[in-house]
This record gives C-alpha cells, sequence and structure tokens, in this order.
C-alpha cells in the first residue's frame, strides 16, 4: 500500500483524483488542502467509509502547502511514499485582477513543498527513496498560444502569457530544477481544458449550466472564438494515476482530450443538451440566452495538446469524448444542486466569472 501526500485534494481535479484512488487501488491518501473559495469538503463527503475493523484509508489535513513544519510533519508522520501536487489558485480572470495569491501559492507554495519533499526524501532509506515520486500537475497555458495549426508537445517553448500561467510556469521550472540540482525523482503532466463533476461553477460548463437553468445570459468572451483541448476530468486522474505508477523520473507527460471546441462550439453542445435534459424548461431553446461580451485582457486564442508521448509510452487514452464528458457533465450538475447551493453559498463575490 501506497501512502500517497496528495496537496489541493478538495479541489475539482485533486478531489477527483482522491475518489479514483480510493476506488481503483489500494493507497492510504493523506489529503492537504487549505480550503479556499474552491476546495469544498463536500466533494469528499460521499467517499466509502473504510472496511470495519481497517485503519481509514482518507485523512484530511486542512492546511497550506507553504506551512514548512506542517508539510515537513505530515510527510514523517504517515511514510509517505509520494507528493501528487494539485494545490493551486488556477483562474486566470482572478490572476487578472489580484496576481499576489498566485505568486503565494503556485511559485512560493511550490517551492516550499518541493523543499520540505526533498529534506524528507534525502533520509528515507536507498530502496524507498529510489521508489519515491514527486509529482506536479501543471497546465498547457504555459505554453502560450497556439495559431491555426499545430498543438503543444512536451518540447514547447515556454510562454506564459497570464499572471496565472506564469506562475504555473515559474513552478514547473522548480520542479524540473530539483530533479536536476538534487536529484528528487518528479513527474511533471501538463493537461488540457478539464471538465466534468465537482468543477467550481465559475469556469465555463458549470457556470454555463447554471445560468442556463436560471435562465439567465449565458456570456461568451469576444466571439466565442478561442479555442481549448477539452479533457474529461476522470480521464486526467488516471493519466495522472498512470504517470505516477509508470512514468519515467525527469520528464514530462502532456495530457490532452483530443477535442478542440471554440467556446461558442461548448456552448452550444451543453444548451442542446440542456434541451433535451430539460424538455419542460421555460428557457428552451436554451441557444437563445447566449449573450456576447467583451474580451478579457490577454486571452489566449487557441490551445491544444499532443498527447502521443503518454499514449505511446505508457498505453494511456481518454476513455470519454466530448459528447459522452458533456453528457455525463451535465447529468452530474443536474443531480447535485444542493452541491453547487452550498458551493456558492457565501463565497460568490462578483469577481469577473471565468469564460476559458
Amino acid at each position: 500500500m501506497q501512502n500517497i501526500l496528495v496537496t489541493g485534494g478538495a479541489g475539482f481535479i485533486g478531489g477527483n483524483f482522491v475518489h479514483l484512488m480510493l476506488a481503483e487501488s489500494d493507497a492510504r491518501i493523506v489529503n492537504l488542502d487549505k480550503l479556499t473559495y474552491a476546495g469544498n469538503l463536500d466533494t469528499l463527503a460521499n467517499l466509502e467509509d473504510p472496511d470495519p475493523g481497517q485503519p481509514p484509508r482518507h485523512e484530511f489535513v486542512q492546511g497550506d502547502i507553504g506551512d514548512r513544519e506542517l508539510v515537513g510533519r505530515l510527510l514523517a508522520e504517515h511514510h509517505i511514499d509520494a507528493v501528487v501536487n494539485f494545490a493551486a489558485e488556477s483562474h486566470v480572470d482572478r490572476s487578472i485582477d489580484g496576481p499576489a495569491a498566485f505568486i503565494e501559492t503556485n511559485v512560493l507554495g511550490t517551492f516550499n513543498l518541493l523543499d520540505r519533499t526533498r529534506a524528507y526524501w534525502a533520509e528515507l532509506p536507498a530502496e524507498r527513496r529510489d521508489d519515491f515520486r514527486f509529482l506536479h500537475v501543471s497546465t498547457d497555458e504555459v505554453y502560450g498560444s497556439l495559431g491555426s495549426t499545430g498543438k503543444f508537445t512536451e518540447a514547447t517553448a515556454y510562454a506564459p502569457n497570464s499572471p496565472y500561467s506564469a506562475s504555473k510556469a515559474a513552478s514547473d521550472h522548480l520542479v524540473r530544477a530539483w530533479h536536476h540540482t538534487y536529484g528528487l525523482p518528479v513527474l511533471t503532466t501538463n493537461c488540457s481544458n478539464n471538465y466534468g463533476p465537482y468543477q467550481f461553477p465559475e469556469k465555463l460548463i458549470p457556470l454555463m449550466i447554471s445560468k442556463a437553468m436560471a435562465g439567465q445570459p449565458l456570456p461568451i468572451y469576444g466571439d466565442g472564438g478561442n479555442v481549448r483541448d477539452w479533457l474529461y476530468v476522470e480521464d486526467h486522474c488516471r493519466a495522472i494515476a498512470l504517470v505516477l505508477e509508470a512514468g519515467q523520473p525527469g520528464e514530462v507527460y502532456n495530457i490532452g482530450g483530443d477535442s478542440e471546441k471554440t467556446n461558442l462550439e461548448v456552448v452550444d453542445t451543453l444548451c442542446d443538451l440542456l434541451d433535451e435534459a430539460l424538455p419542460d424548461s421555460p428557457y428552451r431553446p436554451h441557444r437563445l440566452l447566449k449573450s456576447f461580451v467583451p474580451d478579457r485582457p490577454g486571452h489566449d486564442r487557441r490551445y491544444a495538446i499532443d498527447a502521443s508521448k503518454i499514449k505511446a509510452e505508457l498505453g494511456w487514452s481518454a476513455r470519454e469524448d466530448f459528447a459522452s464528458g458533456m453528457r455525463r457533465t451535465i447529468d452530474w450538475y443536474l443531480s447535485h444542486h444542493d452541491w453547487v447551493a452550498r458551493v456558492l453559498d457565501g463565497s460568490y463575490r462578483g469577481q469577473r466569472l471565468g469564460l476559458s
């Protein structure tokens, strides 16, 4: 049984990863999350209880990856075999309005996590040191913006264009440096846009679902032509688990869904699926709710991931295409009104909304 420290495990992708690992592996998870606005214990509320008489396989700890004493204590007390770092400020619009928090968490927090992990790892017995892994979860946004053709590969030069992506690029460089300088066995994954259950309703897809159900305008930045590669979150989590198990230390693995869509195509698909799922809605057809709003500053035009490396070397492939993943996502949000309401209660402060 592996003991894994998951940071940011009450957030969107981290929470889905915790669910997957507890369901499909025998790993024991120590879940460290600061519980900022996007972290929510409701995401973890329906985890299965441990077998009677057996120790719990999931322990939640509220705390900050920048807390050196806490991180060091958790590593030592729980005999951690791997760290998976999801902890990050991740919303581009919030980074434009307030970049300081992104530097604090994504850069300084990652530095602290790396530094404390290196000290812990250096004291492990040789066999445990060889098997130890530090997996850093990053984003395709560090690569900047593509033209109308081409895809990001692991060799693409970094060219971040927002405070968020710049802070993630800095954290990626720190992870690389801790491997090449100190030998820490690190892995980095860079993913495309995720969607699925438990995503905070400021991001494009859950935001549009919530607004469409309420008959509110569906705000779309600019002309709606910005292109993203969409990846269902469970497919992403399976890829992370595979990289953790079989990835080569020091390597980077790009993870994408092979589902390039403009924001307008995403919203149209969502509206059509809601029309099917809610035949009695007074707001049908939901496409009539679309509203175009001024573009945000520095809005990258197109992202696309070349995931051929993880497919060829590790045998990963996505199980969901965009249509099936969207149906699962909409079904989940329609059946989890209470989760959305609790997440938004007291934490939605009117910041500029995330339209991807």
